[in-house]
């Protein structure tokens, strides 16, 4: 089946384009034209004006952002349909508009930004666009922050917690500055005073990050003292101010490939990654800080779903396409775009 999509890939040529995300296979990201993270594939996307077909092996809201920044022309598509992603289903845009009511309410009106992360629904990126807010990515979300911290207003910063969290604290604000709104029932809690609040902190959560505990990080200190512990901002923040770094997926590939040879490292990431950095540097000794940490949503991307969409394609079934209505795209891309000056 791999010989048959590599036999595909020459048939077509410059007009498909296979993206996928560092989370996915490796016999995926072996077929793959690109590889990197969400928001550097969209671009590297919208970048490629010769390809009309555009597959992204990852999840539904990064074909969506493929989808708002590519031409109208191309068609971006997803292998699986059911390969979502459970943190950007924690918020959307009605609960978005609901939370930004209750907001104004207690804080006045236009007092709040909202920022979301680019791991987010289309819709919204929109509701950002909507209310001047912006969009960031775990690698640009200090300098981002920073500027919506500045802008004499409250940030709402969703869809994930901890990102925020661990962000907004290291610049500089308290953890009693931040208020936590519960997307579910509705409900916003804070400890200090109304004044003192400088950010709102959507809910939502990454489960492959969320759910490392202070078990599993306590354990690989104890086991392992001498090896440094590096791991994604979307952890929590009681174990991310314990690690020995914290950063993007990028950097965590930078930290490790750029460190000298007999370097020692717990990384606390997506299963695959980890595999791919401990495949990739034989020079270094390399353990995943959580095995249990493992995107099952990416994992939904297969060979055999890959092979079907370009059989698809050639026989001109777009059933697989993603697509973002003209209205949304235009919000989104507004936040997008102020991510892009900002940055």
């Amino acid at each position: 089946m791999i010989n048959e999509i590599k036999k595909i890939k020459e048939e077509m040529g410059e007009e498909l384009f296979i993206l996928a995300h560092h989370y996915q296979t490796d016999d995926i990201v072996a077929l793959a034209d690109a590889v990197g993270d969400s928001l550097k594939l969209a671009q590297t996307a919208k970048l490629n004006k010769r390809a009309k077909y555009i597959v992204f092996c990852g999840v539904h809201f990064m074909a969506e952002t493929a989808d708002i920044l590519t031409e109208d022309s191309q068609r971006v598509l997803l292998p699986e349909a059911d390969a979502g992603c459970p943190m950007a289903d924690m918020a959307d845009r009605a609960s978005a508009e609901k939370c930004m009511t209750l907001l104004s309410e207690e804080f006045g009106e236009n007092k709040i930004l909202p920022i979301t992360y680019v791991n987010s629904k289309a819709e919204v990126k929109a509701f950002c666009g909507k209310y001047g807010g912006t969009v960031v990515t775990s690698g640009n979300a200090d300098r981002i922050l920073k500027w919506g911290l500045g802008e004499n207003k409250i940030v709402l910063f969703l869809p994930d917690q901890n990102l925020g969290r661990n962000t907004a604290y290291d610049l500089g604000v308290k953890l009693e500055e931040m208020a936590l709104y519960d997307q579910i029932r509705g409900k916003l809690c804070y400890s200090c005073k109304k004044e003192d609040v400088k950010i709102v902190l959507w809910g939502g959560y990454c489960h492959v990050h969320h759910f490392i505990m202070d078990e599993t990080f306590d354990l690989a200190r104890r086991t392992y003292p001498d090896y440094e512990i590096i791991l994604h901002p979307e952890c929590r923040y009681d174990i991310a101010e314990r690690a020995d770094g914290k950063g993007s997926t990028e950097y965590l590939i930078n930290r490790v490939k750029n460190a000298p040879a007999g370097s020692k490292f717990i990384v606390g990431t997506e299963k695959n990654l980890v595999d791919r950095l401990i495949k990739n540097n034989p020079d270094k000794d390399i353990k995943i800080l959580d095995s249990k940490s493992i995107c099952r949503n990416m994992n939904k991307i297969t060979a055999e779903n890959l092979f079907e969409t370009l059989e698809d394609i050639k026989a001109g079934n777009f059933s697989k396409q993603v697509t973002v209505d003209k209205e949304t795209a235009a919000q989104a891309v507004k936040a997008l775009d102020r991510m892009l000056s900002l940055s």
